[in-house]
């Protein structure tokens, strides 16, 4: 019964989240055909989707007891464990997911055989936790085992209350009835719950998974079917109890069991936690703890090896039915395998074997198929007896050839109801599973095909009305949170601040903090809103003041100055007053602040002033020119000048400026303030940089357009944006222009003849068009002359344009009392500029 000896065997152990069954995938695919045997069809259906993806449809094939999609070229097949081939079928590459459940009373027999019997042409690949690697090494001699390790840490979390998990945790509970109860808690307390219990449907469950992975719900509750593959972003297992009843006796799980179902937690490279669940068993029943062996095992991922597989005789004799029971209960020869407990397959068949109903069974022929009908799933968990009272209806019908259609049909459509409660809507679940299991048989169903396509439908609906029926009871319902034993004093409530800015009384919402400002949620209980808010407000001062002292910890991150007010995050926190000096501002606390508690807003109020001081820092040369215009030994007319350059925000027209009242010598004083005469402004180029333009429009002391950038040359734009002047269809900043002056300045003085000829290569590596070039010039009193057109029939480049200095008479006597010196070719340009 040894395994076949092959070097092409691979046996890939190790934790959850190793990427075991991503890389089985990976080498399917590399194969020309192969077959991967999964423990669930949820999971089975889950990987026929991506390699769908990777290798189309009509490639791949799923093969379940209750569902099959095999298109006539379908290469790869992803398969249950029970509905996979013995041997392999013949693939270049097969796998068996899950493989240490051959260690499992129930199943445990189907996945020895395939360990020991399904093997794969090129490649065989057994995936399973590393406490199997005994059973590899003596079954499977030859077996190459590659250990993979875990790619995120688990780490023990301790008990916590429902009300304190963190989202996108994963609660395990080991019966329907205390899943219900902790997904009703969670309706309460969370505002709902995804439920994945192994009595659902296939399809319900996907539907419950999908609500939960969509972010939905924050919270899913599972029974241990959680642990069997499903890939699920879960950051925290909490388990509600340690024990379940494994079809014999209450025990407690065992610490590889415990590891199977933690390790949910963490997928990928993201770490995860588990814990346990405290507050669900009653006032008087202990809390569920890991012992520090358990914790210890689950984060270094060390666990008792299995010394035991279950096995069953898988190609008994069909001689006579005392035969073929004979061969199930034969004893194994090698000393690694056990006879599996008598599962419900054979319970079944004994107790129909003492019926009348066995006499008619002669022949192999027919003991096979009552074996097979036997050996129907009992999908609506009712035991032995009932099961076997349905398995002998089913037999009167096989016994004579098929069932007919019409009966099928019928019983199908008995089913087809989606009214009821959770609990009827399962019931009909499990029956519709048998008859979709029965159609799927090749010899047992007359019109196959189109009776397993109504079975499939009928689950369809009912799965989507349970998925309904979960969803109504488990998810988005406000419920009371108020405990009787509080009474009617709301000081006695817990209210915490979420991270997300929600105030929660008993983790129940009933507002929002949104920077300082309290709001109340809309949608909040009628009959409980007066005492939540005053619970609230009762919490306010302390919230508000933890709120304020986060925030002056943190270096006030968040907080920006936007329309003339300090804002976090958006929210008002005080206005700028400027009375007199726009970099002096005043701060108006927003009225929300009057809530806090003197000393922290106190504090607050000190970090704001500090913070403030240090985002002014750019307007410093404005600072500069305030203070100089009370300097008595500026002069009146120094100061009046600098007064139109402050309140121009930084610089001013020429022709505003009342340059011509300003003696030259004060204009050395001007400069060491970073004064600029320039052609046509005087300004300071300091603040003309994008930092203190954008600071002054933020703070609203200057309401024109911005340009935040401060690009050199911009298109012209109907509102022109600060710092600029017009230059025919663009715009150029006054710094910029006044360089592009300058050098025309020089060119003239530098030409011995009246008209001159200017390089325009300055301007156009600026952004200037050669039109808006000569309007910028025509500003300052250049005047262009256009070259001379070639005659007719000439070639050649066209004669260049002269430009020749010809001021306005108000411009000539807005440059006195500065005269130029007879016969200095620089005096025009030295009388401009200074």
């Amino acid at each position: 019964m040894r395994g076949v000896t092959d070097s092409t065997i691979k046996a890939v152990l190790g934790p959850t989240n190793t990427g075991k069954t991503h890389l089985a995938i990976e080498r399917m695919c590399a194969h020309s055909s192969g077959a991967i045997g999964f423990p669930l069809r949820l999971l089975a259906r889950e990987v026929y989707d991506r390699v769908v993806a990777i290798k189309g449809e009509k490639q791949v094939a799923l093969i379940t007891g209750e569902e099959r999609i095999e298109p006539p070229e379908a290469r790869y097949f992803c398969c249950t464990a029970e509905a996979m081939p013995r041997d392999g079928g013949g693939h270049a590459f097969v796998a068996l997911d899950e493989a240490q459940l051959g260690a499992n009373r129930e199943r445990g027999h189907i996945f020895t055989d395939r360990l020991l019997h399904a093997r794969g042409r090129e490649e065989t690949m057994l995936l399973g936790a590393a406490t199997l690697e005994p059973m590899v090494r003596a079954l499977v001699p030859r077996a190459e085992i590659i250990e993979r390790p875990r790619f995120s840490t688990l780490t023990h979390a301790g008990a916590r209350k429902l009300s304190r998990l963190p989202p996108r945790s994963a609660i395990v509970a080991f019966s329907a009835e205390q899943v219900y109860a902790v997904a009703e808690m969670l309706r309460r307390f969370r505002g709902g719950s995804a439920v994945v219990m192994g009595a659902l449907s296939p399809e319900t469950r996907n539907k419950q998974v999908a609500m939960f992975q969509a972010g939905e719900v924050d919270y899913i509750v599972a029974t241990d079917a959680i642990g069997m593959g499903l890939n699920l972003d879960v950051r925290h297992v909490a388990f509600a109890s340690l024990a379940k009843f494994d079809g014999v006796k209450q025990r407690r799980l065992t610490p590889s069991e415990m590891a199977q179902i933690a390790g949910r937690a963490g997928r990928h490279q993201q770490d995860g936690t588990f814990g346990t669940l405290s507050g669900v068993g009653g006032h008087h029943a202990e809390p569920a703890e890991f012992s520090e062996e358990e914790i210890y095992a689950i984060e270094e991922h060390r666990f008792r090896p299995i010394t035991r597989l279950f096995w069953r005789e898988a190609e008994p004799r069909f001689d006579s039915i005392a035969t073929l029971i004979a061969d199930l209960e034969a004893k194994p020869e090698e000393e690694e395998l056990r006879l599996v407990p008598e599962s419900i397959d054979l319970a079944v068949l004994k107790r129909l074997a003492e019926t009348p109903l066995a006499d008619g069974v002669r022949g192999a022929g027919n003991v096979r198929r009552f074996w097979e009908a036997c050996s129907l799933p009992d999908f609506r968990q009712v035991g032995p007896d009932t099961h076997a009272r349905f398995v002998a209806r089913l037999w009167q019908d096989l016994r004579g050839g098929y069932i007919g259609a019409d009966f099928a049909a019928a019983r199908i459509a008995e089913l087809d109801n989606v009214q009821g409660d959770i609990h009827t809507l399962q019931g009909r679940i499990a029956a519709i599973r048998s008859w979709a299991y029965i159609c799927q048989r090749p010899d047992w169903v007359l019109a196959r095909d189109e009776m397993a396509a109504r079975a499939r439908a009928v689950e369809a609906r009912l799965s989507d009305a349970l998925h309904a029926r979960l969803t109504e009871r488990f998810v988005n319902r406000r419920t009371a949170i108020l405990m009787k034993s509080l009474g009617q004093d709301a000081s006695l409530l817990p209210v915490t601040l979420a991270e997300d800015g929600s105030l929660l009384v008993e983790d129940e919402a009933i507002g929002r903090i949104e920077g300082f400002r309290f709001t109340v949620d809309h949608s909040a209980n009628h009959a409980d809103r007066k005492m939540l808010l005053a619970a609230g407000e009762k919490a306010l001062p302390r919230i508000l003041s933890e709120r304020a002292e986060a925030l002056v910890a943190g270096g006030l991150d968040g907080v920006t100055i936007e329309k003339g007010a300090l804002r976090w995050d958006g929210h008002l926190l005080a206005r700028l007053v400027v009375e007199g000096s726009p970099t002096r501002p005043r701060l108006d606390l927003a009225r929300e602040l009057d809530a806090l508690p003197d000393e922290a807003r106190a504090k607050l109020v000190a970090a704001l002033d500090t913070w403030l001081a240090k985002q002014l820092e750019p307007l410093e040369p404005l600072a500069k020119m305030e203070a100089a215009t009370q300097d008595p030994n500026a002069g009146s007319q120094a100061r009046a000048l600098l007064l139109n350059v402050i309140s121009g925000h930084g610089y001013v027209g020429r022709e505003k400026a009342g340059i011509e009242h300003l003696p030259k010598e004060m204009r050395p004083f001007l400069r060491r303030l970073g004064v600029t005469f320039g052609a046509l402004d005087i300004f300071a180029p300091a603040l003309l940089k994008p930092a203190p333009r954008k600071l002054l429009n933020a703070m609203g002391i200057d309401r024109r357009a911005l340009n935040e950038a401060m690009i050199p040359v911009i298109e012209g734009e109907r509102k022109l944006p600060s710092g600029y002047r017009p230059a025919g269809g663009q715009a150029v900043r006054v710094d910029v222009a006044e360089k592009v002056l300058r050098a025309a300045h020089e060119a003239r003085a530098k030409s011995k003849n009246r008209k001159f000829i200017l390089d325009p290569s300055l301007a156009i590596s600026t952004g200037l068009t050669p039109d808006s070039f000569r309007r910028l010039l025509g500003a300052a009193g250049f005047r262009h002359q256009p070259g001379k057109a070639l005659a007719e029939k000439a070639f050649g480049p066209p004669a260049p344009g002269f430009f020749e200095w010809r001021p306005s008479r108000r411009k000539q006597e807005r440059a006195k009392p500065s005269k130029p010196r007879e016969g200095n070719a620089f005096a025009g340009l030295a009388d401009l500029i200074r």
